[in-house]
């Protein structure tokens, strides 16, 4: 299904030299479709929140997430790792 107003934002938190997360994809419509595409087939956590998009898109590639959303991609963050750890056999 195609959604020509579509919006996608990958983010990258790997390094522990790293304050925050930085912006490694971003995009609208098709480039929105194969950010998701190549998430899922690469079993990368998806997080649907429009208003987080919104401000997101708005950010520079390799650019960090501003302070003022610390907490809410760490809620994000949190919440993934937590469905991670269910689907994980111990």
């Amino acid at each position: 299904m195609k959604y020509e107003n579509k919006k996608a934002v990958a983010l990258s938190y790997k390094h522990q030299q790293q304050r925050a997360p930085l912006v490694v994809a971003k995009g609208q419509g098709e480039i929105a479709e194969q950010i998701i595409r190549l998430a899922e087939e690469n079993e990368i956590f998806l997080h649907h929140s429009p208003e987080l998009v919104e401000v997101l898109v708005r950010l520079e590639l390799g650019e960090e997430i501003p302070e003022s959303l610390y907490l809410a991609i760490a809620e994000v963050i949190a919440f993934a790792y937590g469905l991670k750890s269910q689907t994980t056999p111990q």
